[in-house]
């Protein structure tokens, strides 16, 4: 039905109208929201994921005594991570060091520590790309802390370019737990980054991990553009 323009209107007859519209769309008289909704579009952040520590609480009290609990310097964007006030100093073959390494809390089931190529470089060790968390078969070196030191038998890597998603992030891009996507990254250096592993947990927010010399390579700081891209 439509109105003519120019006659008198009633109320009732608009009212009438409006329910017919509304009816002939969407059904039962009323508005569908999930049909209204906006469509999920996800919050990309890609971030450099610089060189870091993680440590098992064992580790942790040989390095800074009985008891020791890693205490936050600032929060990082995963809900519940944290870069903590805690660094040590890593030696490597030949006494080559990187000293203040950060150490990344909560505290994990094992140590890990996690370089780019340039540090492995110079810590003299050649370390192989894992995920986080595949630790067997890697290289270890010493670790020295304010209250002693450990010599760590593995746990050294090159980690992974990787990005965390929650679900629904897996479900826009139409991926799932151990996937590759592609980054391409507009910048004064534009680049594109194949292999990199999805992530997916109900814990995750979307955010991409490189390494610093990934990072440097295309330049993100500077970067105008970032998406992922099915490989």
């Amino acid at each position: 039905m439509s109105i003519a323009p120019g006659l008198p209107t009633d109320r009732a007859v608009v009212e009438r109208v409006v329910r017919e519209v509304i009816t002939q769309r969407f059904g039962n008289g009323s508005v569908n929201h999930a049909v209204m909704a906006e469509p999920y579009r996800p919050n990309l952040v890609a971030n450099i994921s610089a060189r870091h520590m993680h440590i098992k609480q064992e580790h942790l009290e040989v390095l800074f005594g009985a008891g020791a609990r890693l205490t936050s310097m600032r929060s990082l964007y995963q809900d519940g991570q944290f870069a903590s006030e805690q660094t040590v100093a890593v030696i490597g073959p030949r006494r080559r060091m990187i000293p203040n390494m950060r150490i990344l809390g909560p505290v994990r089931p094992d140590t890990q520590i996690e370089l780019a190529f340039t540090d492995s470089i110079a810590l003299g060790i050649d370390l192989p790309v894992r995920m986080s968390g595949k630790i067997d078969g890697t290289p270890g070196c010493v670790l020295m802390g304010p209250k002693g030191h450990l010599a760590l038998e593995k746990g050294l890597i090159r980690a992974e370019r990787h990005v965390h998603m929650h679900p629904r992030d897996a479900a826009y891009y139409g991926v799932k737990q151990g996937d590759h996507v592609r980054m391409r990254v507009e910048s004064p250096c534009p680049m594109t980054f194949e292999g990199m592993v999805c992530r997916v947990d109900e814990a995750f927010k979307l955010e991409v991990h490189i390494d610093t010399d990934e990072g440097n390579a295309c330049d993100l700081t500077n970067a105008t553009h970032v998406e992922l891209l099915k490989a």
